[in-house]
């Protein structure tokens, strides 16, 4: 991409990056983008977006069943409302810069657009910045929010893996509140995760949890006193296993969960999730706390289709 960017620089005769990067306003540079990718669709005729839509793994349709994905979407966010979790319908795009600033990915990963925005590829760090403006706004009360969403997913890195595709669709758990002491957001937010979740795939799929595993992760307070406090809790009523000690990962602090099921005698994890410091970051408060939660739901339902 280097050698790109140095042959584009020579043709403009100056740093045309940093001059677009760093000399421009954001209203300049969305004009200019309008203006230039109007001039580049000027040029173009049926026939060529045929071959482009060819060469473009992006924008074909998704291999799924239709009609039974969009009912176990339905299900999905049936059940997890009757959990607690309120629904919410986000838009396809989301601001510029929100999953490279929240989830520390590299915006070269994603999917960058015009006018501010991006195209979603977390929908998670979407609902925390809504819930950080809803709690600024003064317009949700303090305690635990709880909300949920099935969303299509664009991810750019082209992964070669069995099932994997440019755009998937996930159902998402998100809880937000604030520390009460001795981890007992923590817990109780795992909880409510968890138990949904073994609903959720017991319900809508006829899936099994085989077991939530719990992994340690740095840039948390008393990190090995959070997993174990943790897992003492939910050890209780779930099948939980602590894993082993993981690499420093600067998506999720404290614990990182995966849920794991078994489909043809293959263990799967089939849901993500961990708690992140998004609405510590946006509303500059230490005391916030969150949870998210991800779960394959059209991966699922193309395996056990």
């Amino acid at each position: 991409m280097q050698d790109i960017l140095n042959k584009i620089n020579r043709k403009a005769g100056l740093d045309l990056v940093s001059l677009l990067a760093e000399g421009l306003t954001g209203s300049e540079l969305n004009s200019l983008l309008l203006e230039v990718f109007d001039r580049k669709v000027s040029n173009l005729d049926a026939s060529e977006l045929l071959k482009l839509y060819k060469l473009n793994r992006f924008v074909k349709p998704a291999d799924v069943d239709v009609i039974r994905i969009r009912q176990k979407e339905l299900d999905s966010l049936r059940l997890l409302e009757a959990s607690g979790f309120e629904s919410m319908e986000l838009s396809p795009v989301s601001l510029l810069g929100v999953s490279s600033v929240l989830g520390t990915v590299s915006q070269k990963k994603i999917m960058s657009a015009i006018r501010g925005t991006e195209v979603l590829s977390d929908a998670t760090n979407a609902m925390a910045i809504h819930i950080a403006f809803l709690r600024k706004s003064g317009n949700i009360k303090d305690g635990v929010v709880k909300y949920c969403t099935t969303q299509r997913h664009v991810r750019t890195p082209e992964i070669k893996v069995k099932g994997f595709t440019p755009h998937f669709k996930i159902a998402c758990m998100v809880s937000s509140g604030k520390d009460a002491g001795n981890f007992s957001f923590e817990k109780d937010a795992l909880l409510d995760h968890f138990h949904a979740l073994q609903k959720l795939l017991n319900d809508v799929f006829s899936v099994d949890v085989k077991y939530f595993k719990l992994q340690a992760r740095e840039g948390y307070r008393e990190p090995k006193g959070l997993i174990h406090s943790v897992f003492s809790e939910i050890s209780k009523s779930l099948p939980v296993r602590i894993g082993e000690e993981s690499s420093k990962n600067n998506y999720y602090k404290g614990i990182q969960y995966k849920a794991v099921i078994e489909i043809g005698a293959q263990e799967i994890e089939i849901a993500d999730g961990g708690f992140v410091t998004w609405t510590q970051q946006l509303l500059e408060n230490k005391k916030e706390r969150m949870l998210i939660s991800g779960i394959g739901i059209e991966y699922l339902n193309n395996l056990l289709r």
